[in-house]
């Protein structure tokens, strides 16, 4: 792995663990202080959109602040033909930096708050579930990529943590959208974990979401367009 590429994965494994220790942890704080479950997932719902801005402009230069596979996935896929976006070598550093960011995360949230170390026992295994995870996450890439494309990256940090702290409540999965989160979340026994068993139907619907997003934005940007190569928001030119 270069030097480059290593600054670029230590970005996303910090600013995907920031992420899901945010999550996991401001569920646990609003399980302990609410008896309300309405209120518990606006309490979690408003830490999320309010920190997840913040991790975008902190690491979105040195790293594009993709902390979602599926969003470097199309990264690399929608940048592809025009040399743009991730390499393709750099997509399995992302993927892996990610996925063990999120777990460091969600023990960093349980040491916090000294919560129940081990699996999650929330099964979230659901037809309708799933059915929320394809909408979350394909609205996730229309969000992103719609503004990258139209040249107004500067907006995505609020657009993605306005949409997120949206979709919490206006899908019935409450907003995964993210495969690295889901499988954080997994090693948290807590208001926001997930069941193990339920990880694969959830991260197949966001892989469907995925595709679904990205037949979207073909659809309604079909030519190349400014601002393809950062998805997110742009990275330093070093990078």
């Amino acid at each position: 792995m270069d030097t480059n590429l290593r600054r670029r994965a230590l970005a996303e494994f910090l600013g995907t663990g920031l992420l899901v220790t945010v999550v996991v942890g401001s569920g646990i704080a609003a399980q302990r202080l609410s008896v309300d479950h309405g209120l518990q997932l606006f309490e979690n719902a408003v830490a999320t959109a309010a920190a997840l801005p913040v991790l975008i402009l902190i690491f979105g230069p040195v790293s594009g602040g993709h902390f979602n596979p599926v969003v470097s996935v199309a990264d690399w896929l929608l940048g592809r033909r025009r040399g743009a976006g991730l390499k393709g070598h750099d997509v399995a550093g992302y993927l892996v930096a990610q996925t063990a960011g999120a777990i460091g995360g969600a023990f960093l949230a349980n040491a916090m708050f000294v919560a129940p170390a081990g699996f999650s026992s929330h099964h979230r295994a659901a037809g309708h579930l799933w059915l929320g995870e394809v909408v979350a996450t394909a609205g996730l890439l229309l969000v992103i990529v719609s503004l990258a494309r139209g040249g107004n990256s500067g907006q995505t940090p609020w657009a993605v943590g306005a949409y997120i702290g949206a979709a919490y409540w206006f899908t019935s999965s409450t907003s995964f959208a993210n495969p690295a989160v889901t499988v954080g979340r997994a090693f948290s026994d807590t208001f926001a974990g997930i069941a193990p068993s339920s990880i694969p139907g959830f991260v197949l619907a966001q892989v469907a979401g995925g595709v679904l997003g990205l037949g979207v934005i073909v659809a309604l940007f079909p030519g190349p367009c400014r601002g393809a190569e950062n998805v997110v928001v742009p990275m330093e030119a070093s990078s």
